[in-house]
């Protein structure tokens, strides 16, 4: 082989390796740079949040809850910082002592009415994805909530009589955990003077507009506690207006 074909031969040899180094660079400039990318970008996070209504009608966020049911709790994830990532939400329901849920919800915000008295707890799993790059988030706390058992029960009587004390016929303070609940009230020819269907309203001793006469009047009550026991109360209960209070 003369030195021109040899040298030809040699040129072209370079050119091919100088060519593959090139891509063997590239292919790994942008390897690190995409790595290096996804480290310097702030790292996705959530903020677990749990809003609810209170008995006085305000809403509230807790980690915690103890009181009656029913009550709706909106639970928010709250993400930051996602970037190009793709968040992939979990929330997890359990009982106490149960390491299984009985619920999961995928979506970013979700919803659940607790009609049931037991101890729960609500966790939050989150995976942040970014083509091969996974970042996995787990509530350290999960929110807990403990729905009490059901109470409901009536006074004998009531005095309407404008004074501001005991002016509404109703069940007494302390009753929790009511998920279905109506009343009625009849006088003595049957005729209902009286019906409502929540446990913190009541009868104010009038039908029609016009008020009842003193006496003796009859209550039936239904319903049916977060606890599944069912309330089915019959009572005589009387309306007194020429007294400011009465021992209930």
């Amino acid at each position: 082989m003369n030195k021109l074909a040899q040298m030809m031969q040699n040129f072209f040899a370079f050119s091919l390796h100088d060519t593959a180094l090139r891509c063997c660079i590239a292919v790994f400039l942008s390897m690190v740079g995409h790595n290096l990318y996804a480290q310097l970008a702030a790292t996705p996070t959530v903020t677990p949040q749990m809003t609810y209504t209170n008995t006085d009608g305000q809403q509230v966020q807790e980690a915690s809850y103890n009181g009656g049911a029913p009550l709706r709790v909106v639970f928010e994830a709250t993400p930051k910082d996602l970037g190009n990532y793709t968040p992939l939400y979990e929330w997890q329901f359990t009982r106490e002592n149960s390491a299984t849920p009985f619920l999961t919800r995928y979506e970013q915000t979700t919803t659940y009415d607790f009609i049931e008295s037991g101890n729960f707890r609500v966790r939050l799993l989150v995976s942040f994805v970014l083509g091969n790059d996974t970042i996995s988030y787990s509530q350290d706390d999960p929110f807990v909530l403990n729905i009490a058992e059901s109470k409901l029960e009536f006074p004998n009587a009531f005095t309407p009589n404008g004074d501001g004390i005991n002016d509404i016929f109703k069940a007494k303070d302390g009753h929790q955990s009511i998920v279905s609940f109506q009343a009625t009230v009849v006088n003595r020819w049957g005729k209902q003077m009286a019906r409502w269907n929540h446990p913190s309203e009541g009868w104010d001793g009038k039908s029609g507009g016009t008020d009842t006469p003193e006496g003796a009047y009859y209550l039936n009550v239904t319903a049916r506690g977060a606890d599944g026991r069912n309330y089915n109360i019959k009572k005589t209960i009387n309306l007194l207006r020429r007294y400011d209070a009465i021992a209930k």
